[in-house]
């Protein structure tokens, strides 16, 4: 998946980022390493038209060693109606797997 990111403490622009999508958060690759702790995040899922916005907690960072770094991103800020979207595009994924 696609998701624009921001350091919330840096601020600034969105910067995209390719990634998987959990129930509680996402991962994604980057090349620098974060500013803060806290990160928010925009997507969208197929089929439902309102944008996703969630803010985060990076809970984990692991240097690839000059293959990037891993982000891992728990959300702390999702309202329910985005969640149940998430919800509902994984469980779709699955049936689309099987």
């Amino acid at each position: 998946m696609h998701f624009l990111v921001r350091d919330i403490a840096e601020g600034g622009s969105y910067v995209e980022r390719d990634g998987d999508l959990a129930l509680g958060g996402i991962y994604f690759k980057g090349k620098y390493p974060s500013v803060g702790k806290e990160v928010e995040v925009r997507f969208r899922l197929p089929g439902v038209p309102k944008e996703v916005r969630a803010k985060g907690e990076i809970i984990r960072v692991a240097d690839q060693g000059g293959k990037g770094i891993d982000f891992h991103v728990r959300f702390v800020e999702l309202d329910v109606e985005s969640e149940l979207a998430i919800a509902k595009h994984l469980d779709d994924q699955l049936l689309t797997e099987r």
